[in-house]
């Protein structure tokens, strides 16, 4: 179910997709002196329409507006690739990669299959590219179907994707996940996502030492806008000090367990439990305990503990 948030400010709600394939997924590209979201758009995907999922992703067009700038870094939403074991089901891929096994449609038809016919063992598949859209004032499931799906009708497969009854009201803060089943990179962009993949794996350790004395500097304030509420101010600073460089494991379990937390009060389950299971990645496991008369149900159901 979908939560309207009233409280915070821009926020960048970024799904994160395993990569299994040598292909890359989302990626983090910085803007260049003079450069336009829609000739970003063509660059990456090969077409200027598409610009919608680079504002979509970015939340450059909730509360508002905002504007890009050179130096800033975005969001590039990409597909990723799964290929297939023995015995895995699309309503399996559907909950490891899209949050719900509800969703086992909308991963095989982006396969060119239906959900009652398994995917073959060895077949590679494609994991859509995924936009959090926050949703302003007056706007429609029609309004957003148009904007990323090219077709006002679609609105059935935007609320059948977020679990929504197709005479629910869009209210300002509500997050809608659009999987962009037509989103491919070009050439380019393929080159352009692992280029930023390989910066990240090899990047000098002086980036690194000044990336980690600014995460100690921005994570107080991150915690701060998870106690108060602020929760689409918390995942904008989240999501940015996790692209902003090498940061060191106790920072890293640090942020996902405020996204962990983040996540759980936006409602969004599937962001949940991938940031539990970050946080349980980078965290001492002596730090991971759940207990039941400390933490909530809700954070302890998407960590999948009882």
């Amino acid at each position: 179910m979908i939560k309207r948030v009233t409280r915070g400010a821009v926020g960048v709600v970024a799904l994160a997709m395993a990569l299994v394939s040598t292909d890359a997924s989302a990626f983090t590209h910085v803007v260049s002196q003079g450069e336009t979201l829609a000739q970003m758009a063509i660059k990456f995907y090969g077409s200027a329409r598409f610009e919608t999922a680079l504002v979509g992703a970015n939340a450059l067009d909730a509360h508002g507006g905002s504007a890009i700038v050179a130096g800033q870094p975005l969001e590039i939403p990409a597909p990723s690739h799964h290929r297939v074991e023995q015995n895995e089901t699309w309503a399996e891929l559907a909950r490891i990669y899209l949050g719900d096994a509800k969703r086992a449609e909308t991963l095989a038809r982006t396969n060119g299959g239906v959900s009652w016919v398994q995917p073959a063992a060895g077949q590679e598949i494609e994991v859509p590219a995924i936009v959090a859209h926050i949703a302003g004032d007056s706007e429609t499931m029609a309004v957003l179907a148009l904007r990323y799906l090219g077709d006002m009708n679609k609105a059935w497969e935007l609320d059948a994707y977020n679990g929504r009854k197709g005479d629910q009201r869009l209210l300002r803060g509500d997050i809608v996940l659009v999987a962009l089943l037509d989103v491919a990179l070009t050439e380019e962009g393929k080159k352009a996502a692992r280029l930023a993949a390989e910066r990240i794996r090899t990047e000098g350790s002086g980036q690194a030492y000044e990336a980690q004395r600014r995460a100690e500097a921005d994570i107080p304030p991150l915690l701060a806008d998870v106690r108060a509420g602020r929760y689409l101010d918390a995942v904008a600073k989240g999501n940015r000090l996790l692209g902003s460089g090498d940061l060191t494991k106790p920072q890293l379990a640090t942020i996902h367990r405020a996204l962990l937390d983040t996540y759980v009060a936006l409602d969004a389950h599937g962001l949940a439990a991938r940031a539990c299971v970050a946080w349980r990645t980078h965290a001492n496991p002596a730090e991971t305990s759940l207990d039941a008369r400390a933490v909530s149900p809700k954070v302890r159901a998407a960590c999948g503990s009882r």
